[in-house]
């Protein structure tokens, strides 16, 4: 954190109806403050230190006289202690308030401080909350600008997977053989050559293993057969600091028709994703609170009332920011029940998704809140039919 970010930290606790947000540390392991406070994971950090940061006035920090500087590039009074005592009596001051804190019994993403330490800061006086809203208020909420970047890595992915998918058409025109590993060449060096960067390869999954969300191609990958359900999931953003990921997922199939199963089953895909998404804008249109719990449980309703519970293996979305899986709300009721309300500046994924043993798929498109309304990334160009051999270019 540096001495300008001071206010928007305060503006988000005083938002969330907390005393303050206290973050603390030891041997890294809780990559949030770190990231949040802009601590150098390269310093050394063998003993705790703790940073009170309150809803009006400046800034505590806590650090041991082994390691006094680690906390020096932040705003605010610095004690310094030795023992265990001192730490303990320093701690006092602090007591009576209620911090919010990284923990969560049900974000896992946010929930770093242990148990002991939280037995420690509760000895003290201090009063614990979770820090799940403070986090998405400062971290997980797109500006204008934020806006501006997600949509450009949107733009250039959804060219990618016109381009992609090309290279699968003529592949089968041409009766060429084709693998995993080939269309996942396309797709890597066309996020390259678009000067983007992406934190893992993009998902290519045919047949079967499209029943496997998190499925990884490796070397050549599978073999792509005829009528080979094709799961295309790709993500990225600018190399600019600060640039926001768009993160999308497309079906195909390699042959110049789909068979009825898997044209029933897109089509009451993507039934779902726009009902949860008119679901969703509604409720922001509205001015009515809706969380991301909320929205998923539309979602997996409507699934599981067309018959599909026993196949669903994930939740319907996730936050997207600077990190593709971010730090804002997550549509999510099922996997890590997400109570945080979707907020002005929201920025999401609608992902709804069913697995198979002989083949899967999912649809995803990105959501964000832009002045009390839901926006579709790219809206215009989000997938409606599935992709066929037989059938143009995408546009």
């Amino acid at each position: 954190m540096i001495s300008s970010e001071l206010g928007r930290i305060q503006k988000a606790i005083r938002s969330e109806k907390l005393d303050g947000w206290l973050f603390c540390n030891f041997h890294h392991r809780d990559r949030l403050a770190d990231e949040i406070l802009h601590i150098n994971r390269d310093d050394t950090n063998s003993r705790l230190w703790v940073y009170a940061i309150p809803a009006e006035g400046m800034p505590t920090g806590i650090i041991n006289a082994v390691e006094p500087n680690i906390l020096d590039k932040l705003p605010g009074q610095k004690r310094v202690y030795f023992g265990r005592d001192e730490f303990l009596a320093l701690l006092q001051p602090l007591g009576g308030r209620r911090w919010g804190v990284h923990i969560s019994d049900t974000l896992t993403m946010i929930s770093y401080l242990d148990r002991g330490t939280a037995l420690v800061l509760e000895s003290a006086g201090l009063e614990l909350a979770s820090a799940a809203g403070l986090v998405q208020r400062f971290k997980g909420l797109l500006d204008g600008p934020g806006v501006a970047s997600h949509e450009r890595a949107a733009t250039a992915l959804y060219d990618i997977v016109e381009q992609t998918w090309e290279t699968a058409r003529k592949a089968y025109r041409d009766k060429k053989p084709l693998d995993e590993g080939d269309l996942l060449r396309v797709m890597t060096a066309a996020i390259e050559s678009r000067g983007l960067v992406t934190d893992h390869a993009p998902i290519i999954a045919a047949g079967a293993n499209a029943g496997n969300p998190h499925y990884s191609c490796s070397g050549a990958g599978a073999p792509i057969r005829e009528g080979d359900v094709i799961q295309f999931d790709l993500w990225a953003k600018e190399k600019d600091a600060g640039a926001i990921y768009a993160d999308i997922a497309w079906v195909g199939v390699f042959a110049p028709a789909p068979l009825t199963k898997y044209e029933k089953a897109f089509r009451e895909l993507v039934f779902v994703r726009e009902g949860v998404y008119e679901y969703i804008a509604g409720q922001i249109a509205s001015g009515r609170t809706v969380s991301g719990a909320m929205a998923d449980a539309k979602a997996r309703e409507a699934l599981s009332g067309l018959g599909y519970r026993a196949v669903l293996k994930h939740r319907t979305g996730h936050g997207i920011d600077t990190q593709c899986h971010g730090s804002g709300v997550n549509i999510d009721s099922w996997e890590f029940p997400d109570p945080r309300p979707i907020l002005e500046g929201s920025c999401f994924s609608l992902e709804p998704g069913i697995y198979f043993p002989d083949f899967g798929m999912r649809t995803e498109v990105n959501v964000y809140i832009k002045d009390a309304r839901a926006i579709i990334s790219q809206g215009d160009r989000r997938q409606s039919s599935l992709l066929c051999c037989n059938s143009g270019p995408i546009r």
